[in-house]
């Protein structure tokens, strides 16, 4: 309860049944699962609705991707004699135009959602008061003080700004302060070679900025296939893209009035560029929350430690989205709420989140992957086979220009089971869900070969993919038997029909 001035009314607290800290798509989507059962719900929300998904991270960097993706097949085609005329000179304009529209267009998707499920939204800043207490500092006004039966923080997350490089959001940048830049560069360093680095390094290659991409690892995107990445470093390198590995960052100068940026890196060299994104870790949003005063754990990395439920070290209190940490993506972070909002109030609807989670990465050319890859049935040990097919023999890759995309099938040579799924070229993110699919019911490569797919369609791709893991499945078989030379399991061999 609010304490009353002397001689005043006590105030009593405003009551909910869930109270959710942050409107990213975790907020959102878990207030609008308890409103959709009836739940009396409040989001409390200090800055924009739609969090770093909507105005900073996934929704501007992949219609940005999209716009530069435009760019380099108008180039492409412009280089194959094609009557295609791009203007020279894209402008920050050009490239920034369409990613205004389509983040203006889904903020009012958000609000839409949010008012059609009668939730409260109350503007300011949060703070834990106890297991079932929140207050709200507006950025005028008084406090206010809600009190609810279950608490859900979706605070997300933010760049990791290291204080010894000098962010200006002019010659520096993050990876929030690039979306406000006022020009294109002509060169630029990228530092950290995970999946925003990479996003960021093939889009302004794309248009025609000279980057060097930084990385203290020894290659691109460790947890995604090594195949798939050595496809698109490839095409990343054909597009002007130096990639320097096993380097960390030392320092960072801006000279002569911003016109040059200079990197120094550990083993004494030094890179100059006309800009400098930093693109390596994002930090939880925890500060201010009061989580250490409510007894709430964190975990070693200062993320939101939870269990299976989503439930923090407090019963009351849960957690979803990028303030627990991995593998914090916008798809994930939706169904963790919703999880834990069914998990808060006994709604047997959604008990837990998938274990077949896609991965997309909106390079250029884009990746997403599903399942295992080769590097972990290795480590595992389990015996599987391959199954590949190129781009190049797809014709409506052909049609669209992408022939250095790929398809690959890992399956078990026991059963034919889906193992895992790995695609590199347009569409990527859209086809790996035939995959998906395809293993959430424990299908074989046989649902692809026994198919129809429309033709011609990049779809069509998984059938000839299967057909040459049945190729590589007949050399295993008769290996097997002693019938002829061995052949390497996960390896090439054999043919598609």
């Amino acid at each position: 309860m609010l304490r009353a001035a002397e001689g005043e009314d006590a105030v009593e607290n405003e009551s909910y049944d869930l109270i959710v800290i942050g409107a990213g798509p975790a907020g959102e989507k878990g207030a609008a699962q308890a409103a959709y059962f009836g739940k009396r719900v409040a989001i409390i929300e200090r800055d924009r609705v739609g969090g770093a998904v909507t105005n900073t991270g996934t929704l501007p960097s992949k219609t940005l991707q999209e716009t530069a993706a435009h760019i380099a097949q108008a180039k492409d085609r412009d280089d194959r004699g094609l009557p295609f005329k791009l203007n020279a000179d894209i402008t920050v304009e050009d490239l920034f135009r369409r990613q205004r529209e389509v983040v203006r267009a889904h903020l009012g998707v958000v609000n839409e959602n949010i008012k059609r499920h009668n939730i409260d939204l109350i503007s300011g800043a949060a703070r834990i008061e106890g297991p079932r207490s929140v207050s709200v500092t507006p950025a005028a006004g008084a406090p206010r003080m809600l009190d609810a039966a279950f608490i859900l923080i979706a605070t997300g997350s933010r760049p990791l700004r290291p204080p010894e490089i000098p962010f200006d959001g002019e010659y520096v940048y993050d990876s929030d302060s690039v979306l406000q830049m006022k020009r294109i560069p002509q060169s630029m360093v990228v530092v950290g070679g995970g999946a925003i680095g990479c996003e960021y390094a093939s889009l302004f290659a794309a248009v025609g900025v000279r980057v060097t991409l930084v990385d203290s690892r020894d290659r691109l995107l460790p947890f995604i296939d090594g195949e798939l990445t050595a496809v698109l470093e490839r095409q990343m390198r054909a597009r002007g893209v130096d990639v320097v590995y096993r380097r960390r960052l030392r320092g960072v100068d801006v000279r002569t009035g911003g016109r040059e940026v200079r990197v120094t890196l550990d083993d004494g060299g030094a890179l100059v560029a006309e800009a400098l994104l930093f693109a390596a870790g994002r930090s939880a949003n925890t500060e201010g929350l009061g989580l250490a005063e409510a007894g709430i754990a964190l975990s070693a990395s200062g993320t939101v430690a939870v269990d299976e439920h989503y439930r923090t070290s407090v019963p009351t209190i849960y957690a979803a989205g990028d303030v627990i940490g991995f593998p914090a993506l916008a798809s994930t972070s939706m169904e963790q709420a919703r999880v834990a909002v069914c998990h808060a109030f006994g709604f047997e609807y959604k008990r837990q989140v998938s274990s077949l989670i896609p991965y997309g990465l909106f390079t250029i050319p884009p990746i997403s992957t599903l399942g295992a890859s080769e590097e972990e049935l290795i480590a595992a040990g389990e015996p599987y086979l391959v199954g590949r097919t190129a781009y190049r023999t797809n014709p409506r890759a052909q049609i669209g220009g992408d022939t250095t995309g790929l398809v690959k099938l890992l399956f078990s040579p026991a059963d034919r089971r889906l193992l895992g799924v790995g695609i590199v070229g347009d569409g990527a993110s859209e086809l790996v869900h035939l995959g998906q699919a395809c293993m959430h019911f424990g299908g074989t490569i046989d649902f692809f070969i026994d198919s129809v797919f429309n033709f011609p369609t990049l779809s069509d791709a998984y059938k000839y993919a299967a057909y040459d893991g049945l190729g590589k499945l007949r050399q295993y078989e008769e290996e097997q038997a002693g019938r002829t030379a061995a052949v390497p399991v996960g390896k090439e061999g054999g043919a598609g029909t």
